[in-house]
Parts: C-alpha cells; structure tokens; sequence
C-alpha cells in the first residue's frame, strides 16, 4: 500500500513538473491581463519596451550598455553632422520578423507583443512597436517588404487591401514620430510562384504577377515618402546552364525594369531606384553577382543614369570581395546610392547578416563614403539581425547600438586618415557636399 500511495506521489510530482516547464516555455503571446483574443486588435497597452529609455549618447567611458559611446547625431565630422553623414535606418524584416528560426531548428524569439498569428491586426502591432524601437533609438529612418509589413492574401487584390490598411497605420504613425522611409521593396523570393525567378520566370503569369506586385510597392513607397526604392534578385539566376537560356532571361530583366522606370517616372515617384548585388544564395548563381557586374548590366541595356547599387557588406564578401573593393567599384561609376550596414562570418560561406563590429572594416567603409559626398537620398540600412541564442528584447536595442557605435567610430577614424595624408592624395577624391 505504501508502495502505491509512493508511487502515485511521484506520478503527481512528475505531472505537476512537467506542465510547470510548459508554461514557462510557452511563447509569451497576450498581455497580461488581455480578456480577449490576441489577434483581435492591433492595440497594445503601455509601451512595447518599457524598461528601454530613449538612447543617448554617453561618452567611450560610459558603461551602459544602452547608450551611445561614439555616436553623437548633432555632432559635425567634416562639415557634417554625425546623423547626416549616417543616416541610419533599421530594417522591420529581421528587427520585427526575425524568429531565430534556420533550417535545421523552430523559432526561438517570441516577443511580448507577438499572438503567434500572421493577421492583419497582428500586422499594425509589429508597426506601431517599429515606431516606439526607431523613437527610442533615435533613427530617423525604416526598411520594409511589402510582404513583411502586411500578410498576404489569397489574391493579388487581397494582399493589395491588407498593404493599404497597414500602411495607412505606417503614414499615421512616421507622420506623428516623425520618421521616414528609406527604401522600400516588394518580396519576390519566398512565395513558391516564384521558385524559378520573378522577372526571369519563364512563366508569363509569374512574371506578369510580379510586376503587378512591384508596382503595388513602389507605389507604397512613393505614398509613404519614401527616399529610395531598392530591387534584390534573391531567384533572378539559375541552378544550372543546362535548362537556362541566359540571354533570354537577363533580356526579360531587363524589360522588367525599363517598366518600373517608366511606371516611377508616370506617378512622380522621385526616389532613387537601387539594385542590390548578390552572387549567390538561394540561387547558385545570381545575375547581379556583383557591383561591377550590376554596372556591365546597366551599361548595356541603356540604364545608367535611372539606377544606383545598394552595396550589403556581406554579399560582398559572398562574391570574393571586401566590402571596401565593391562601395570603391559603384563609387567611381557613379553608383553608390546605399549601403546595408552587416557582415558576414570568414569561417563560413553563406549570408549570415550579422552586425558590424569590425572597426577597420567601418573605418574603410566610411572612407569610400566621405569620398562620395555622403550616401544622400541613400543611407545605412542594418540589414542585420539578432543571432538564434539571443533572445531577449533588450538585445535588438544593445545591437543596432553596437552597429550604430561601430560606424560612427570609422567615420571618426576616417576623418582623422584624411586630416593626416589629405595632402599626399588627389585633392578629388576628397571633394565634400
């Protein structure tokens, strides 16, 4: 009898722990006193961050982790200030979708605000939390996808109404902190329809779906203000020659984009357009490999002058290059309009999107900027995201400070550089705006 009575403890004790773990690595999904369902309305009481101040700059000797120690916005370096030269913006993909999912593990973030849906109401929370991160870091700028802002929808015109709705909110919200766009992009790379390329398909129902999409997008951007519009061909390549008729495709590339320049040109959308090299990943091989394969490209189909190049330090490194050879390459022809602000691992050889911490590396990024008169419309977008073990809201301050921290530090180390040697270089290639 002791024995049973034992044994039935234990079987409680057992139950008892094991629902304790589930609760406690349960997702926090709802506010804490939320009597309705999560998913049924975009508002949020109190602060999205409410243990986080509005960042400011401290000082090298600070040691608070939530401050600025080299970067000082109101600050002039070389005539400019700090902000002007910088001009920061953070990405709402990896800052507010970022999971820490990969290919072989399930998520690991779950923040506060999140119900674990992918509604529309769902949709304007993440985007009145982007405004409340963006005011308190003290960033004037956001990146988005339309796809990543607004769910999509089972049609083209559904997905067209969710995108109105949550930019509506957007216009409302950026008018109020006082924020602006700095590009904005349709996602053309996720959905299975365009699992052969988007401008390249050799489907005339993709291709013509996507152009529908692109030109939902730039108009999205154009209403929000935005000050660029940027086109990145994560499936616009191939997996093998042997079933790609290369010629024929960058052609359609090319149709596709005099399209969206006559389309930018019809509304009045005054931004700069951007094409963003990478080599590979997911495709094998990507046809805007590199900058000076994206330039070659612009050259021959009568382009020049309607495009710049969004330069990601990490898809530099990709194609055998330092981020410095390829800001350096689309500077002296004329094609440096942005840059995404990251880096990747030396040790391993796909996009790893990490934050820039290297301050050579920033040193001669800033190098090629000041030489270029700063990256106006353009600017520093951290394309960047949290690494899968980082967990805690807290972190996505402590790594946009990092980067912004980082890059102020090489604008620093570049204006000292060219205060030293100025006067044993070419006086172009100092020439300031």
């Amino acid at each position: 009898m002791m024995k049973m009575k034992l044994v039935k403890t234990l079987l409680l004790l057992l139950c008892v722990k094991l629902f304790c773990y589930a609760v406690i690595g349960a997702p926090q999904t709802c506010p804490a006193n939320n009597e309705d369902k999560c998913g049924d309305s975009d508002e949020w009481k109190g602060e999205f961050f409410p243990d986080i101040p509005k960042i400011k700059y401290e000082g090298p000797s600070s040691k608070n982790v939530l401050s600025f120690k080299w970067y000082n916005a109101e600050e002039e370096i070389l005539g400019k200030k700090m902000k002007d030269w910088l001009r920061f913006s953070v990405a709402f993909w990896h800052t507010f979708r970022g999971t820490g999912a990969d290919p072989f593990g399930a998520p690991t973030k779950y923040w506060p605000w999140e119900d674990g849906t992918n509604s529309l109401n769902m949709a304007k929370r993440r985007m009145r939390a982007n405004f409340e991160f963006i005011s308190k870091l003290g960033v004037d700028f956001w990146c988005f996808h339309d796809r990543d802002i607004a769910p999509d929808g089972k049609t083209l015109e559904e997905s067209n109404a969710n995108l109105d709705e949550v930019v509506a909110l957007a216009q409302e919200l950026q008018t109020k902190a006082k924020k602006r766009v700095l590009w904005g992009t349709a996602q053309l790379f996720m959905h299975p329809r365009y699992m052969h390329g988007a401008a390249t398909s050799s489907e005339l129902k993709v291709y013509a779906y996507a152009a529908a999409q692109v030109k939902k997008a730039i108009e999205v951007t154009h209403y929000l203000g935005g000050e660029n519009y940027v086109f990145w061909g994560g499936r616009e390549g191939y997996q093998s020659l042997l079933n790609t008729d290369m010629e024929r495709e960058l052609n359609h590339l090319a149709r596709f984009f005099e399209a969206a320049v006559a389309y930018k040109k019809k509304i009045g959308f005054n931004g700069t357009f951007l094409i963003e090299p990478k080599p590979q990943e997911p495709t094998k091989h990507q046809y805007d490999w590199d900058a000076a394969t994206s330039a070659n490209f612009l050259r021959k189909y009568g382009l020049t002058g309607e495009f710049k190049l969004n330069i990601e330090c990490n898809h530099a490194t990709l194609s055998g290059h330092s981020c410095h050879h390829e800001l350096e390459t689309a500077r002296i022809n004329g094609l440096l309009g942005n840059i995404d602000a990251n880096t990747g691992d030396p040790q391993v050889g796909w996009d790893t999107d990490q934050f820039l911490v290297d301050i050579q590396e920033a040193t001669l990024i800033m190098l090629s900027v000041i030489r270029n008169g700063g990256l106006a419309p353009g600017g520093f977008n951290f394309d960047a995201k949290l690494r899968r073990e980082s967990t805690d809201v807290e972190d996505l301050f402590i790594a946009h400070i990092v980067g912004m921290d980082t890059l102020a530090r090489g604008l620093r180390n570049a204006a000292k550089l060219i205060e030293v040697i100025h006067w044993t270089l070419p006086l172009h290639l100092f020439v300031f705006s």
